[in-house]
């Protein structure tokens, strides 16, 4: 998606080195890094139809049933689901829409805009643990950027790195304090469980 705004701007598509090794980053962040010399500001105009159509025709953000199913496991065993991420409003305001399949499991969404510190400064998940009164031991983050290992694991959280997307190895948290690896998403509750065990055990 990114690359037909570049096109639609006349510009050369970003490489898919480029792009892992930006992942993560806000995207209008990112794509100054991704683009050297690109108008951001026109990026944001071209975006946003392009969003919209990618989202409409499932080239975005389309979520596997085993994913979903993954999700109902964690939430039958009691745990709380929420997201934590990067984007902004804008780009997630398809998936907030209260007819969307992660409406009825995920308690809470914080995205850029709802956030006053951002990934990977570890006071990103201040607010979380203050509207929801957790501690951070008794959470943990799945992401899949180092920047989220970093945040989470100073602030206190347990982390497991989600290697699903083929964006990142396990070589990209070498010297991170990752508590797991999860290969696909189908793999991370039988982990978050046995996460929990232990924290009830402490």
């Amino acid at each position: 998606m990114e690359n037909a705004c570049l096109a639609k701007m006349g510009r050369p598509p970003m490489s898919r080195e480029i792009h892992k090794a930006t992942w993560g980053q806000p995207l209008f962040d990112a794509i100054a890094k991704r683009s050297p010399g690109v108008d951001v500001e026109l990026f944001k105009v071209v975006f946003a139809p392009l969003l919209k159509e990618f989202t409409e025709k499932g080239k975005l953000d389309a979520i596997p049933q085993a994913n979903l199913d993954a999700l109902d496991a964690i939430i039958e065993s009691g745990i709380k689901t929420m997201i934590l991420t990067s984007r902004t409003h804008g780009e997630l305001a398809h998936l907030l829409k209260p007819d969307h399949a992660l409406a009825s499991r995920i308690q809470a969404f914080y995205y850029k805009d709802n956030t006053v510190y951002h990934k990977p400064d570890p006071r990103v998940f201040d607010k979380l643990l203050r509207d929801h009164n957790l501690k951070p031991s008794e959470c943990v983050y799945v992401g899949d950027a180092p920047s989220d290992a970093i945040a989470a694991k100073q602030a206190g959280l347990h982390f497991i790195a989600s290697l699903e997307s083929g964006l990142r190895a396990k070589s990209d948290f070498d010297g991170l304090n990752v508590d797991y690896f999860a290969p696909t998403f189908a793999d991370i509750p039988n982990i978050i469980l046995n996460t929990v065990t232990l924290i009830s055990d402490n």
